[in-house]
């Protein structure tokens, strides 16, 4: 019996072994290809869809596991006709397509190093990539080769046409050879283009590990109808969202273009999804769209991550999808450790919490000392790796029943007068506000106070001093008199990492930059 045969959390806590992942795989902990465990292998079938793209533009495209196994061997060879060698970097910036799939995974066959990168950036961004990462080739389309063509010494293939009918010129066969330690990708963290995040070095093998997160994070199983609206730029939208379904064999849904709430509900309705995995943020944009209620849906699991879901966007995920949502948590450097088990009828699901553990995995909520703190008391979440607790570098706390809640980034805490306050708490109370649409704290220096309160809101009421007041008096009545926010702006739409993160860093940056400009 494979893990993929058992779907309760029972199950999962006394069957679950590391070992056991590698049932599910054709590779060895010798030799392993992503490419083949998550296109090759399925292809037998030449009708089995791989994938269901939703264009923002209204339209769809289907790719199947046999066409991406034949045009992704072709690239494999087209790479090593260009003199590309094992090891060398491929940069791929396009949208989810059949090109940028193709060059994925035809670049990992051929033993290359895949770095997927976000289409939106512009020349600042790209080339902070580019110079970190020297890839020796660049793929990418029309629209985006001036952004491109700027970098001196680059190779770029235009992914057009042209570039699919030169694919033609090559076999449709390539045996990979790589071995299970070898590096396949390099994953950029989201962040801001002013300041380099770390890449992210994947090796094939890590296939292995990310299937935990695809059992008991996402809750996939054979059968699902998968989909996953995240940039497979992002961690969340390329290994939860396309590499571990694909390499299941799961028929997968990705989303095309500038993101459209509307246009994701009528893919759910259109591809009779049964399995949906979305940030935060998409849950959030397809209750504000208003047009939830115009679809029906075969939903039967929820997953999401990024960051918490307020109370109001989990009233709507309730009243619209019937299902309860599941929190994926976890950091780049831990991967995911805390799931709430979609699918299995025995986990109660919580609404706000992150849930448990993964099996074979320890994690605690600790103090400064170290020590491990008592249920409701918030600490620092950590997780048992090589005989030490790592920390995540995030807040929260668990509750009676073992159940963990996020209180923020450690950096998100303000303290203000003594008091320790939660930015995430008061962005919560904030939401529940009916002309409060988004909402973004930070802590701000204050001379008296060492720390004030300041919220940034998109809303469609102009500020005022009675809506400031109001909007105070709404979160003070709800949380404490002290906890609220002192200064309050409104704004057309706050700063957001490529992953669709509110990025508070952004904010915090300005108002220090605005407060030396004043000094000056």
């Amino acid at each position: 019996m494979k893990l993929t045969d058992l779907s309760t959390w029972a199950d999962a806590q006394e069957h679950f072994s590391p070992e056991r992942l590698w049932d599910l795989l054709d590779g060895t902990p010798e030799r392993l290809n992503l490419a083949h465990e998550c296109v090759d292998r399925h292809a037998g079938d030449p009708d089995r869809v791989a994938l269901r793209i939703a264009l923002a533009d209204g339209g769809d495209e289907t790719i199947r596991f046999r066409e991406l196994a034949d045009a992704s061997s072709r690239f494999a060879n087209l790479l090593l006709a260009r003199g590309v060698e094992k090891g060398d970097r491929v940069a791929i910036m396009l949208e989810p397509s059949l090109a940028f799939y193709v060059c994925l995974f035809g670049a990992m066959k051929a033993g290359a190093i895949a770095v997927p990168l976000f289409t939106l950036f512009g020349p600042d961004g790209l080339r902070l990539r580019v110079d970190d990462c020297t890839p020796r080739i660049l793929v990418t389309n029309r629209e985006k080769l001036d952004t491109a063509a700027g970098i001196a010494g680059l190779d770029i293939l235009v992914a057009d046409d042209g570039l699919m009918e030169a694919l033609g010129d090559h076999a449709p066969e390539f045996t990979p050879t790589t071995r299970a330690s070898d590096m396949a990708m390099f994953q950029y963290t989201s962040g801001t283009t002013r300041e380099l995040p770390d890449a992210v070095r994947h090796t094939h093998k890590a296939i292995v590990t990310v299937m935990i997160a695809a059992l008991y994070g996402t809750g996939i199983r054979p059968g699902d109808r998968y989909f996953c609206p995240s940039s497979p730029a992002w961690g969340h939208g390329l290994w939860h969202g396309t590499l571990a379904p694909l390499a299941m064999g799961i028929t997968t849904g990705a989303y095309a273009g500038r993101f459209d709430a509307e246009r994701l509900l009528k893919a759910l309705q259109d591809y009779e999804i049964t399995n949906l995995s979305a940030a935060a943020t998409h849950y959030r944009m397809m209750k504000n769209s208003g047009a939830a209620e115009r679809y029906t849906y075969q939903l039967e699991k929820l997953s999401y991550t990024g960051e918490p879901i307020d109370p109001e966007t989990l009233d709507f995920i309730d009243r619209v999808f019937r299902k309860p949502v599941c929190s994926i948590y976890g950091t780049t450097e831990v991967g995911v450790i805390l799931v709430s088990y979609p699918g299995a009828a025995d986990f109660p699901v919580k609404p706000g919490s992150l849930g448990k553990a993964v099996p074979g995995t320890r994690v605690e909520v600790h103090d400064a000392e170290d020590k491990p703190c008592p249920p409701g008391t918030i600490g620092e979440i950590k997780v048992w790796r090589r005989d030490a607790w790592f920390p995540t570098k995030d807040l929260g706390y668990t509750d009676e029943d073992g159940y963990f809640y996020h209180a923020g980034r450690a950096d998100d805490v303000i303290i203000s007068a003594g008091w320790t306050m939660s930015a995430v708490e008061i962005e919560n109370q904030l939401l529940k506000h009916p002309d409060v649409q988004e909402a973004a704290v930070i802590g701000v220096p204050d001379e008296t106070r060492g720390q004030v309160v300041k919220a940034f809101l998109v809303s469609k009421r102009p500020r005022t001093d009675a809506f400031v007041r109001e909007l105070q008096t709404f979160v003070r009545e709800r949380l404490s008199q002290h906890e609220y926010p002192r200064l309050i702006d409104i704004v057309a739409e706050l700063p957001k990492t490529p992953a669709g993160k509110v990025n508070r860093k952004v904010l915090r940056d300005r108002e220090r930059e605005a407060a030396e400009a004043a000094q000056r």
